[in-house]
């Protein structure tokens, strides 16, 4: 927050509010329903969610490249977040803000994948592919959305999803291709992550209520598992199998990161509500 004294010593430092609502794709009129409101909590809050353990990596990461790479994809889904919750809060009013620093957990709803810690850097990584190629498949499927917002918002984000799966895929090989111990670390990784890939594709009722709108997700799983085990593939990995984690993000029900998450994320704007900067 500035200071008058601040701004004579420092200068005016000031966001251009008008810019910022430009940034953000589909129709900046349209009203959402309430279904189709909840359809773009779900896809909002996993962007939102896999951009704040993203974020963490900033001058964690194993290269300086690395550090600015996934600051880059974090901003990215940052950008799909606030389009997303932006058309959501139409239904009720609320700004893409109120969606995401006055939410509690109960009432967030990302997928348990998105949710699970960082953990070491192949962690990361596998989390980063699994997430990845499912948004490039999910994206390019929206694209052909009835709810034109929904397909522009879609459209462009898909063109940046399709650098982060790239991204994930590269340092994949290079994880399991390289060292025992890289290779150890990525085969567990992608051992540990497996078990929150199967929420990602239940078709839940809502699903049903907005046929020719939302993408159905138990489609998506057939192209999902072929990128997959291309890659796995080349990396010389086999995919992972194991137990099938109970999920329920969907519908409220979370993986116990959630909460430390969000108490992170959510800390400046609770702490000074109404806050100018």
């Amino acid at each position: 927050m500035s200071s008058p004294d601040a701004e004579s010593a420092h200068g005016a430092v000031s966001v251009d509010e008008i810019t910022l609502s430009a940034e953000l794709a589909g129709e900046t009129d349209a009203v959402a329903s309430v279904d189709v409101a909840e359809y773009a909590l779900w896809l909002g809050d996993d962007a939102l969610v896999l951009a704040q353990q993203l974020g963490w990596w900033i001058s964690r990461a194993p290269e300086l490249e690395e550090d600015v790479a996934l600051g880059n994809i974090g901003l990215d889904l940052v950008g799909h977040a606030r389009s997303l919750l932006r058309y959501a809060g139409t239904a009720t009013r609320r700004s893409e803000d109120d969606l995401a620093y006055w939410r509690d957990e109960p009432e967030f709803r990302s997928a348990w994948l998105f949710e699970q810690p960082n953990g070491d850097f192949a962690h990361t990584i596998g989390r980063q592919l699994i997430a990845s190629v499912y948004l490039v498949e999910l994206y390019s499927r929206l694209c052909a959305s009835r709810d034109a917002t929904l397909a522009a918002i879609a459209a462009k984000a898909v063109k940046e999803v399709d650098y982060h799966r790239d991204h994930a895929t590269q340092w994949t090989l290079r994880l399991a291709l390289g060292t025992e111990e890289s290779r150890r670390r990525m085969t567990l990784a992608l051992a540990d992550l497996w078990p929150y890939v199967d929420e990602l594709f239940v078709d839940e009722p809502l699903v049903d209520r907005l046929e020719g709108v939302a993408v159905r997700p138990s489609t998506m799983r057939p192209a999902f598992d072929a990128v997959i085990d291309s890659v796995l593939g080349e990396a010389d990995l086999v995919r992972p199998a194991g137990f099938i984690a109970a999920g329920g993000g969907r519908t409220g029900r979370h993986f116990s990161t959630l909460g430390y998450i969000l108490a992170e994320m959510q800390v400046l704007a609770r702490q000074h509500p109404g806050a100018s900067w």
